[in-house]
């Protein structure tokens, strides 16, 4: 089966799907990425490369690459008429340009190959009438949609979109690189930290509030980079936190495994906003394949997530983290079992090699039917 894969991958943990189906000897990969990615916290430039069953094709896009909706790429056939797929998974959201622009193009260079965008968007947001009329035309151009969290799925139906749609993260966790920490020593203080975007949105305000309450004996990293950094920063000095929070600036992908292993608990304090909400938190699952224990706040997909492998409190509410941080501080027993139950919830649904398989099992499933 020939495969024509198209997402804005930039790291190569985010290759590790591909690779793994790849390895299977079932389908021959062309996997198109952005050439240059540019974004306020990293920069790259990726070059083609031929491989037997995998072949990667850097390709140019025109507007910002970290810009899911109006950036397009600068081709007019992907390659398709060379190539002539059996299926095109496309990693764009149903409302966007270059979904609009891979519709288009399968319509004229192969037209007999199924088509699947993918959508994270679980917020039923207003939009403008342009981009209702591409979404109207993309959702009745694909023949499945892959979701990244149940509430996109059910807003997809609500939309009527009748096609094949299944809940398959786009991006796994690579247990090569994440795997479970070695012990800490005796002397290691209670660490709490959170890795990510420094945007209101993921709601960090409320975990330094807190770890405020906390205590001498409690201790927060928090790395990351954004716009939001030095409202953070001043808040913690608000609260007096003092020497007991360190900010680091954001690290590459292959770091965060490492820095991951300096915690005794990760948080997620997303909130919600009007027009976003926690659609994955895909450094809940890296942790939990780090045996690191995780907490998050109840905003979007976060739950879903964690499952019963970590704890949940409302949104926003630090009295409620506080209390659930002072769980973990005083039960080793409690860290160990969220431990556990967390690296086998990572291995059973968040490796790349289980979202490999799933993948590899709904193009048969589309391809066959």
């Amino acid at each position: 089966m020939r495969l024509l894969f198209i997402a804005r991958y930039r790291d190569p943990t985010m290759d590790r799907k591909l690779v793994l189906m790849a390895q299977s000897g079932e389908l021959l990969i062309r996997q198109i990425r952005p050439s240059v990615w540019r974004d306020p916290l990293l920069s790259v430039r990726q070059e083609s490369i031929t491989g037997q069953a995998l072949e990667q094709l850097a390709l140019p896009l025109i507007g910002r690459p970290d810009d899911p909706h109006r950036a397009f790429y600068r081709t007019l056939d992907f390659g398709m008429r060379a190539f002539r797929p059996h299926i095109i998974h496309a990693e764009e959201e149903p409302d966007s340009l270059a979904a609009l622009q891979i519709a288009l193009a399968r319509r004229c260079f192969a037209p007999r190959a199924k088509l699947i965008l993918y959508t994270w968007q679980n917020i039923d947001r207003p939009r403008a009438w342009p981009v209702r009329l591409v979404m109207s035309l993309t959702l009745r151009a694909a023949e499945a949609i892959l979701c990244a969290n149940r509430e996109a799925e059910a807003i997809l139906r609500q939309k009527g979109y009748q096609g094949l749609t299944q809940v398959i993260p786009a991006i796994g966790v690579d247990t090569q690189t994440f795997s479970p920490c070695p012990a800490k020593p005796p002397e290691h203080p209670f660490t709490i930290g959170y890795i990510g975007r420094l945007v209101p949105e993921k709601g960090v305000e409320t975990l330094i509030d807190a770890v405020a309450t906390l205590g001498p004996e409690a201790r927060l990293l928090i790395i990351g980079g954004g716009p939001h950094r030095q409202a953070l920063e001043e808040r913690a000095r608000n609260v007096g936190l003092g020497n007991q929070v360190r900010f680091d600036p954001p690290i590459p992908p292959a770091e965060v495994a490492r820095r991951l292993c300096e915690l005794d608990v990760l948080v997620l304090p997303s909130r919600t906003t009007y027009v976003w909400k926690e659609q994955f938190g895909r450094v809940l699952a890296e942790a939990m394949a780090c045996k690191v224990p995780v907490i998050g706040s109840d905003s979007g997909a976060i739950p879903e997530v964690i499952g019963d492998a970590g704890l949940i409190f409302p949104e926003g509410d630090a009295k409620g983290l506080a209390e659930r941080l002072r769980q973990l501080m005083i039960s080793s027993e409690l860290r160990q079992e969220l431990a556990e139950r967390g690296y086998m919830r990572a291995i059973t649904l968040y490796s790349q090699e289980q979202i490999a398989r799933r993948t590899a099992d709904f193009y048969r499933l589309l391809y066959d039917g």
